[in-house]
């Protein structure tokens, strides 16, 4: 089983992206090395975004063995997603 995945969608012009950063890292320093966290720039990765049909940024996907979980729309903060990403990890 391999761990799970936080994918953050966000673009440079977002003002909520700008928010969602620093709660990214800070739920990296609660989690540690027992989930990846990926940010993709939707301006420069349209194909990935196209994919998961991201409209809203920021949005972050939380996948475990490629199957999409849990999927979150605007700024979501580090105890909900520490929350979300707990059960997920074996």
């Amino acid at each position: 089983m391999s761990k799970p995945v936080l994918i953050d969608f966000y673009a440079d012009w977002c003002g909520p992206c700008k928010l969602q950063t620093p709660i990214l890292k800070q739920l990296k320093e609660m989690m540690g090395d027992s989930v990846e966290i990926k940010k993709l720039d939707v301006d420069q990765n349209m194909e990935a975004a196209t994919k998961y049909a991201i409209q809203v940024v920021p949005t972050l996907i939380i996948e475990k063995d490629g199957n999409v979980i849990h999927r979150l729309e605007g700024v979501t903060d580090a105890e909900r997603l520490k929350g979300l990403l707990t059960p997920l990890i074996t």
